[in-house]
């Protein structure tokens, strides 16, 4: 017969949410243990060696939004005394054109005043006062967009901004929360570089320059690197695994990989624990599901009636990733881009929402929006001296594809990746870089490309390389993530909770839906 054991609480997954919520609630007294299928644990949060001595993170590098957010305060402390160290340079990101002009966005207002100024008079001024005005709104969009949206404290808040706005002056402010990326660049920037520099910021949350709430992300953004930068984690993400995998294990907590949850047993209405593939069954009186809904809803609990849920849920473009290992300094062509830790090589605001279209109608975009992370430029230890890493990221890539806007690569018939596909995908990639960096092909030691496919191998809550969970549009976020009768993180069923970049507040190395509820649960 399987094995029988009783815990507190059994976590699916073992991503940032799944390991935040492991975290917080062994350390208030729980018995916890995670279980995730692969070998290695942290969803997103992995790192591999490139080559010898050189160590990367082939999935998500960026942790702004971990040192912005709740779960950092939470659990900060702990994490630097297991080691975890959190390095950034002053220069969090910039955009660079195709005729080698370059704009670059720093930690020191005045700075990024006089950048904007240079770029175009009064875009500069512009620029303080749209970030000044979303700072008077941080406490009340920060709370809607982090807290819980069906909480008691929420519905505080939001009395108590009406009472000091008055309710039209909240509807207002709501409102104008809706603007896109094109509508605020459009309406505050006058220089194409100053909308440049923006409009790819959008991607990273998973919509596109015409969307609802694009706008607001982006100052958002801003608001965030101006005061943060763009922190990675000394010798790679997954030292912050470790230390939060430290933290459940020193509060008698447990993480168990290769351990396939087949399905959550269900008794009565009640959660009464999981079943793993291997048979063995784990009671707990309460199970954290970080994973994306058609796993929770379709595999984990077959015959729950959320078909028509599941028949409408989105999900977003793929993610196209590349990696480089170079001999010796990363030279740009331009001056002054050495210790930019996020790069946008772009045409600009119009480039952005083509390529960005392209994508959506499966195709290959015909110039892609390239993210340029350079993690020696904050981290030097992840690399041998006299050698340099560049991590790549192209957030515009279909997850089908039909064709290629370029007419350049023939797709295959069935629309997957294949490496054939990948690697000419990623010569078009290079040979953009490669026009702003000198003598860049002689000095490439080791290049690895990763496709949407590919993604999703690494990890399968990247379905299709969508790295987000799930579209991002206004009908599939907030109170409405994953669906639109979606309550907090509950499930119907009691016991229950669903976490992850699925559910609100959506994606992003923030562990804010694990977070979120674990403090629901008491910690």
């Amino acid at each position: 017969m399987p094995s029988q054991t009783t815990i507190d609480v059994a976590i699916i997954g073992t991503g940032i949410n799944a390991l935040t919520a492991g975290a917080m609630l062994a350390r208030s007294g729980k018995r916890v243990v995670l279980f995730e299928r692969e070998e290695v644990a942290g969803g997103c949060m992995r790192t591999e060696e490139l080559a010898p001595g050189a160590v990367h993170d082939p999935l998500a590098t960026t942790f702004v939004l971990w040192v912005t957010g709740a779960a950092h305060g939470a659990l900060g402390e702990d994490l630097a005394r297991h080691g975890v160290e959190f390095l950034a340079t002053d220069t969090p990101t910039g955009v660079l054109l195709p005729d080698g002009r370059a704009l670059t966005y720093s930690t020191d207002r005045a700075r990024n005043v006089a950048a904007f100024d240079a770029a175009h008079p009064g875009d500069g001024a512009q620029l303080a006062a749209d970030l000044d005005a979303f700072a008077g709104n941080a406490g009340l969009l920060f709370g809607l967009m982090g807290g819980d949206p069906w909480s008691k404290g929420t519905a505080r808040l939001l009395g108590k901004e009406a009472w000091a706005r008055g309710p039209h002056g909240l509807a207002t402010t709501l409102g104008g929360a809706l603007q896109s990326m094109r509508g605020w660049l459009e309406t505050s920037f006058e220089s194409e570089i100053s909308r440049a520099l923006w409009a790819p910021w959008c991607l990273h949350a998973g919509l596109g320059p015409e969307a609802a709430f694009s706008g607001q992300m982006g100052q958002v953004i801003g608001f965030a690197l101006e005061a943060a930068s763009a922190p990675v984690v000394k010798g790679g993400a997954a030292n912050m695994v470790r230390g939060l995998v430290a933290i459940i294990e020193e509060n008698g907590g447990q993480l168990r990989t290769g351990a396939e949850v087949a399905a959550i047993r269900v008794d009565n209405g009640r959660t009464t624990g999981v079943e793993l593939a291997s048979g063995e069954v784990v009671d707990a009186a309460t199970v954290l599901a970080s994973v994306t809904p058609n796993q929770l809803y379709g595999d984990l609990l077959p015959g729950d009636d959320h078909a028509e849920d599941l028949r409408k849920y989105r999900y977003g473009k793929g993610n196209f990733q590349m990696h480089y290992l170079l001999d010796g300094p990363v030279r740009w062509k331009t001056p002054g881009l050495e210790t930019v830790q996020l790069l946008h090589l772009t045409p600009g605001l119009d480039g952005v929402s083509r390529a960005g279209n392209e994508a959506e109608r499966g195709l290959l975009p015909e110039v892609p929006t390239i993210c340029v992370g350079q993690p020696c430029a904050a981290d030097p230890s992840r690399a041998p001296e006299g050698q340099s890493l560049l991590w790549l990221q192209m957030p515009e890539a279909p997850r089908h594809v039909k064709g290629d806007a370029a007419g350049q690569i023939a797709p295959p018939p069935d629309g997957q990746w294949t490496e054939a596909l990948r690697e000419a995908f990623a010569d078009r990639v290079e040979a953009i870089l490669a026009r702003h960096i000198e003598g860049f092909p002689d000095n490439v030691l080791r290049r690895q490309a990763i496709s949407p496919g590919d993604l999703q191998g690494y990890n399968m809550n990247l379905v299709g390389g969508d790295p987000y969970g799930g579209a991002c549009t206004l009908d599939q976020f907030f109170l409405w993530r994953p669906f639109a009768g979606s309550r907090r993180h509950q499930t119907g069923i009691k016991g229950l909770y669903h976490i992850g970049a699925s559910t609100h507040p959506g994606p992003g190395l923030s562990g804010g839906s694990g977070f979120l509820t674990a403090r629901e649960l008491g910690a």
